[in-house]
């Protein structure tokens, strides 16, 4: 293989980094995990930067690569420019106007470096090799730590004026709600993301609504979203109530945008997929409730991620390889 027909992935997470070495048919070759470095550094992005170029001679040297010459791709939970830069990310400050491209060519060498909105990625992903395959409109919802989107219409990614596009986890669902690490208050990442989960969990348990996991774990506090995901796959009706609010809160920023941009079909991956079983049907029924003359529309589909945990660095390998060309 050449080595344009290959590319590294990055997909970097408020709590870990997931990287992998694709083929230009979307296999992962060779893959790498990482926790996501949060300390300040002498300058924006330096600390997470380190650790990428780390990753990326580490999964050269194993796959027998160029590191300078092969394409490598960035995919970041924030406002990415079209330039490529990073102007702002919520859930991973101490990189916000970070220029990765210049510092990973100073750090390994990497001549080839290309970012994008790690939501974005996903979309691209999926709709090259995963759930949007064949689809030429539909809406990528990552649900992690906060909440990434990724707009398909007409085949065609939209990116926005400034390269913003699909940051779908900072629309406003609850007026005067729950402060946002972007700065703003009740956008819909702090209600229906991982993070939002463990607001709904302390909250329940605190308010003793979740007894039996309280009881498990030996005080209200130290009762975790994870917690609640495991007993609800165990079939606790205690945290599948819990799971069900959490639908709740997904729905209403799903119907949002098939409101906006009538969408039909929409592709969800991130922490949360893995409790897509008791979510998303929930999160279906909901979501039709709260749209107008829903009855009028063709179909909805809220379907999980068939690509699973690769869905980030796939998307961010795949743009590598379309923009080294």
């Amino acid at each position: 293989m050449s080595q344009r027909t290959q590319a590294i992935g990055l997909d970097v997470g408020g709590t870990k980094i997931a990287a992998a070495v694709v083929s230009e048919s979307g296999v992962v070759i060779d893959q790498e995990r990482v926790a996501t470095p949060h300390l300040d550094g002498s300058a924006p992005g330096v600390v997470i930067a380190n650790v990428l170029a780390d990753t990326v001679s580490a999964l050269c040297t194993r796959n027998d690569l160029d590191v300078i010459e092969t394409p490598v791709g960035i995919g970041l939970p924030g406002l990415v420019r079209r330039d490529g830069s990073l102007a702002f990310a919520p859930n991973l400050q101490t990189a916000s106007g970070a220029n990765f491209p210049a510092l990973l060519l100073e750090r390994c060498g990497s001549r080839h470096v290309h970012m994008e909105n790690d939501g974005n990625a996903a979309a691209v992903a999926e709709h090259a090799w995963g759930a949007g395959q064949g689809r030429s409109d539909f809406a990528m919802i990552t649900l992690g730590t906060g909440i990434g989107g990724g707009l398909i219409a007409n085949n065609q990614l939209i990116r926005g004026r400034n390269g913003f596009g699909g940051e779908v986890g900072h629309m406003i669902v609850e007026a005067r709600g729950i402060r946002c690490n972007c700065g703003k208050q009740g956008c819909w990442e702090r209600y229906a993301s991982g993070s939002g989960l463990g607001l709904l969990t302390t909250r329940a348990a605190n308010e003793g609504r979740l007894p039996a996991l309280v009881l498990a774990c030996g005080d209200p506090e130290r009762v975790r979203a994870e917690d609640v995901t495991t007993a609800a796959a165990e079939g606790s009706a205690e945290a599948k109530a819990i799971l069900g609010e959490l639908a709740w809160w997904i729905a209403l920023g799903l119907s949002n945008l098939v409101e906006l941009f009538d969408i039909g079909t929409f592709v969800i991956s991130g922490g949360l997929a893995s409790a897509a079983g008791e979510l998303l049907p929930v999160a279906t029924a909901e979501m039709v409730t709260m749209i107008m003359a829903a009855e009028t529309y063709q179909s909805f589909e809220v379907v999980p991620s068939t690509l699973g945990a690769h869905t980030g660095a796939l998307g961010a390998a795949l743009i590598a390889m379309q923009r080294s060309a």
